[in-house]
């Protein structure tokens, strides 16, 4: 089961990253301005909000579940620039080991 989940994180890893490249090439605007027209809008502060606390709650997870410290920085400290790519990176390549974590007996 855990491999299914890995296979769908590092797709979706994969199209976001596609997605980033094709709206970068084709949105005839730089990022500052199409940030600048997201904060703009209601829905788009939403929507960052949204964003941030998810990376947030993803960076919690990562902290606890993580055993090397240092790997843990190196996927949390990146989050907010390279986003939910960089965590499906994370989630593809560790949740078994997260999984079997969970799963240990209790002390």
């Amino acid at each position: 089961m855990t491999t299914g989940f890995r296979i769908i994180a590092a797709l979706g890893a994969i199209a976001l990253a596609v997605s980033i490249v094709w709206a970068s090439m084709t949105a005839g605007q730089s990022l500052s301005e199409a940030v600048g027209w997201l904060v703009s809008e209601p829905w788009g502060v939403v929507s960052l909000i949204d964003l941030y606390l998810g990376f947030v709650l993803l960076a919690i997870l990562i902290w606890v579940f993580e055993p090397n410290k240092l790997i843990a920085l190196a996927f949390i400290l990146p989050l907010p620039v390279l986003g939910n790519v960089w965590s499906a990176v994370w989630v593809a390549w560790r949740l078994g080991h997260a999984l079997a974590r969970t799963r240990q007996p209790a002390d």
